[in-house]
């Protein structure tokens, strides 16, 4: 992976990254990021930027194309735990089409906004904002999310499993009158980058099956493809001014650690963020915002991808299925800051693949990741699993 060229910035503002599927509230709903210790953002501070792996659509589609070095180095001990493909039909239209959706839903009336969430599932499903609590115990009130399950309005009409898991099983609420186009285009946006991702998963599975026996029906793509519980996060950034910012960076609004987190799932599917000022289109105000992740050695890096490709982030679920043949890595993202970035609202959208509730989950002999459930050598479905993080972090017992 070539080395581009290095940046550096000083006070750090990092997001509270797209890759969870679920909001944190005040009521303690089980989130799929999970946080690492904090980690210094001292000034002048210097990160390299490195371009992603990149596969081009073409390649992925051909069963027949061994991509198992492309696989490595992005997926691989030691590459950086995302890959991007490129030249998807379509992709680049559908991104626009729902991302230039993001703004005009934010701005909805209140009551037609209150008409999109669901307390139920505590705001797994549908409209989300204000429910996310930072570090400091205040509210998010900078950004909205909008969930909802891109292939199954109706995951399940068995009640109990909808009010034993509410954050997978809830149902899908669309604002049909307000902004019917929603639906269309969160759907097509997330099939696409599903079933992308399920080729991809396929590469996966022949890397990992040179160096393990994958039973029949227990690859990453067999799981990922039965599963019913793959939901995709609208997110948008509203417009800040100076002054929110200047607060924000000098650590007054909300925690001065940065959101370091992996993903909880298996794929997570990406697309860059589109930046509009007073509703026009803009690049990013800041050269210094976007992906960081930290690598095997704990270096920080900052990762690119291109517009017009779909990025791809291993989550632990998928590091877990094979015994670390695929790894996943903390990451944040680093908001724009500075005068340029005042009135600019950013927009992005996160497909999260994961497995169903009820897929039973063969934990290896040994694990580095969460040790302390010592859940070595043992079986839980992805449901019981989801149940112990939330255990682990929200001390809640079910």
């Amino acid at each position: 992976m070539p080395l581009l060229y290095k940046t550096q910035f000083n006070s750090q503002l990092f997001y509270n990254l797209a890759s969870s599927p679920f909001p944190s509230t005040s009521n303690q709903n089980f989130s799929c990021r999970i946080t690492f210790p904090t980690m210094s953002c001292s000034s002048q501070t210097t990160f390299p930027i490195l371009r992603t792996v990149t596969i081009s659509y073409s390649d992925l589609k051909d069963r027949n194309v061994d991509l198992s070095t492309k696989i490595e180095e992005g997926f691989g001990s030691n590459g950086l735990g995302i890959l991007s493909v490129t030249d998807v039909p379509g992709f680049s239209s559908l991104r626009q089409n729902l991302l230039h959706l993001s703004p005009r839903l934010a701005s909805l009336p209140e009551e037609k906004k209150k008409e999109l969430e669901d307390p139920n599932t505590r705001y797994n499903f549908g409209w989300s904002h204000g429910k996310e609590i930072l570090e400091s115990g205040k509210p998010d009130l900078l950004k909205g999310s909008f969930y909802a399950n891109p292939v199954l309005d109706v995951p399940t009409t068995d009640a109990y499993l909808i009010q034993r898991y509410p954050h997978y099983c809830g149902l899908n609420i669309w604002p049909v009158n307000s902004l019917p186009e929603l639906e269309v285009a969160f759907k097509a946006l997330g099939k696409l980058i599903l079933d992308v991702g399920l080729m991809l998963a396929y590469h996966c599975d022949q890397y990992v099956s040179k160096g393990m026996e994958i039973n029949e029906n227990e690859g990453l793509e067999q799981i990922l493809l039965r599963s019913r519980c793959h939901k995709g996060r609208l997110l948008y950034y509203f417009p800040v001014q100076l002054s929110t910012i200047n607060c924000i960076q000098d650590g007054n609004f909300s925690s001065s650690w940065c959101g370091w987190h992996t993903d909880h799932g298996s794929l997570t599917g990406l697309t860059c963020a589109m930046f509009k000022r007073e509703g026009v289109e803009t690049p990013c105000p800041d050269s210094a915002a976007g992906l960081y992740i930290k690598t095997r050695t704990d270096q920080i890096v900052k990762v690119v991808f291109g517009e017009d490709e779909i990025a791809y982030q291993i989550g632990e679920t998928a590091e877990i299925l094979s015994r670390g043949y695929l790894c996943a890595t903390p990451h944040c993202v680093l908001a724009p800051k500075g005068v340029e970035a005042s009135g600019v609202d950013r927009s992005t959208f996160a497909l999260f693949m994961q497995p169903d509730w009820d897929e039973k989950l063969n934990f290896p002999k040994e694990m580095h990741i969460h040790k302390e459930l010592m859940l070595a050598n043992r079986s839980l479905t992805f449901g019981e699993y989801s149940d112990k993080l939330l255990d682990k972090y929200y001390n809640l017992k079910n």
